[in-house]
């Protein structure tokens, strides 16, 4: 079926009929070839602007697929791995870029796309957003936090240097050294400049860190990183995530030296310290040596001149303090008048205390008399006497209550002993071992016993033993009221 657009005549639509009547017929895959070879033909290589967007890294074949717009298109990209992995500037999502390759078609989709053969900035401001919103995201890590940050060394004996070994900043910074303090300088060459520069610096960091302490090759004690200036897109490889992260983690303090001091890049945040140009890092890093001689030097002056110094202020202060002291004749005229009149009252004063001592001695006389020790003595036997009397009254009474205690007891053992039982017609029956005999199921015939009657012991030897009938229990007599004594166990009893 043809359609066409309506004319005023009919020769105008048979005009447009016949062409459309007359076309070839093509498949899918051959037009699809052809419009392809169109498209790379009249786009070969194209340079568009535009912001990266779907981007999620690479695939895992390596290739990456994204998308180019702008706001009023988008334009599939590709890029194939082995040109991703040369690429100097790797695409991240929302960065504005120049993409430099070639125009074609993918028919799987009906679609066309470039093919991106490199990547440039579109622009200072692109390079500017990419570079803050990765220092945002950076910073968000805590790449950046000052509390990770180290103190330089103050006198380093080994300085490491990541810089490039042909360019004019490594003469500089030995050269600034030699004039502060020479010290063993080791040189880490890299590129600072290109597309392997990042990953030339983050190795080179990662290195100094691995040396091990006492090994062939010195540890440094501090690292430089150090490049002259440029223009923004030259020092893009030290704003490089790879070598922000190096840097953070380097356990050797690192001092960032990059371009001059207008210049600004992320290993600087990272950094311990960031010096303004690379000579002003090497005057960081090291003291001068001249000064630090006179420094010395003047240090020792004052330690020497240090004891002069206060051994004569403690001189003089002794001396100002002896005028404050009173002299020997007004320290002793005092105790000199007192040594004087002690001795004058020493006389009087002996003949006092022996007067005194007298009067004692004639007092403790009186008291000491025969008379006051006879009535002493008269008072003491009496007491004496009584207490006598009371002991003998006392011991009297006690061994006569004790006496009672011991009758009463006696006729209470007399009570209870099985003496009265035997007295009374039982015997006791003992075994060879001289063990009572309760029960006569326990005999055997022949056994030899001992029985002990009121007046002495016969041996007796058992013949057949016949168990006799349990005989009916008789009635339990009521207890009387009056007290018994307790029952006590004893041997068995038995009757004659």
């Amino acid at each position: 079926m043809l359609i066409s657009e309506p004319t005023a005549d009919c020769d105008s639509m048979v005009d447009v009929a016949e062409p459309r009547a007359n076309a070839p017929e093509w498949s899918v895959s051959e037009l699809s070839a052809a419009l392809r070879r169109t498209v790379e033909d009249a786009y070969g290589h194209v340079r568009v602007r535009g912001e990266i967007s779907g981007y999620r890294g690479p695939h895992g074949s390596g290739h990456a697929y994204f998308s180019l717009k702008d706001a009023g298109a988008r334009l599939d990209a590709v890029i194939w791995k082995g040109t991703f992995q040369r690429l100097r500037l790797k695409p991240e999502e929302g960065l504005e870029v120049v993409a430099i390759g070639r125009l074609t078609t993918y028919p799987g989709k009906s679609g066309y796309q470039i093919v991106i053969e490199a990547l440039e900035f579109a622009g200072a401001g692109a390079i500017m957003a990419m570079l803050e919103e990765r220092k945002r995201r950076l910073s968000a890590e805590g790449l950046f936090d000052p509390a990770r940050k180290v103190a330089l060394p103050f006198l380093p004996q080994v300085i490491g240097v990541v810089t490039s070994p042909t360019g004019a900043v490594i003469r500089d910074i030995l050269h600034r050294l030699d004039d502060r303090f020479p010290r063993r300088v080791l040189v880490w060459p890299v590129r600072v400049q290109g597309e392997t520069s990042a990953a030339e610096v983050a190795a080179a960091i990662r290195g100094f860190n691995a040396l091990p302490a006492g090994g062939a090759i010195p540890r440094p004690d501090v690292i430089v990183v150090a490049r002259g200036g440029g223009a923004l897109e030259d020092l893009l490889g030290f704003s490089d995530e790879e070598v922000v992260r190096a840097a953070a983690e380097s356990a050797i303090p690192l001092v960032a030296a990059v371009g001059h001091e207008t210049d600004v890049t992320l290993i600087d945040f990272a950094a311990d310290v960031r010096a303004p140009t690379p000579t002003a890092a090497a005057e960081m890093v090291v003291p001068v040596r001249s000064e630090l001689i006179a420094a010395v030097e003047d240090l020792g002056g004052r330690l020497a001149a240090a004891p002069v110094r206060l051994l004569e202020r403690r001189r003089a202060d002794l001396r100002g303090l002896s005028r404050l002291l009173p002299s020997a004749e007004n320290l002793l005229s005092v105790p000199r008048q007192r040594l004087d009149a002690a001795s004058e009252r020493l006389p009087r004063a002996l003949k006092a205390n022996a007067a005194a001592h007298r009067l004692r001695l004639v007092a403790a006389r009186a008291r000491l008399s025969p008379e006051a020790l006879r009535l002493r003595l008269e008072r003491a036997g009496d007491r004496l006497e009584t207490l006598d009397g009371r002991l003998k009254r006392a011991f009297s009474v006690a061994r006569e209550q004790r006496a009672a205690r011991l009758r009463s007891a006696g006729q209470l053992l007399d009570a209870l002993s099985f003496k009265g039982v035997l007295s009374r017609g039982f015997a006791l029956v003992r075994d060879a071992q001289g063990q009572p005999v309760r029960l006569a199921a326990g005999l055997t015939a022949g056994t030899a016993l001992d029985l002990e009657f009121a007046d002495g012991h016969v041996a007796a030897v058992t013949g057949d033993v016949v168990p006799a009938a349990t005989p009916a229990a008789p009635a339990r007599p009521r207890p009387a009221k009056s007290r018994k004594p307790p029952k006590v166990e004893g041997p068995t009893l038995f009757d004659r």
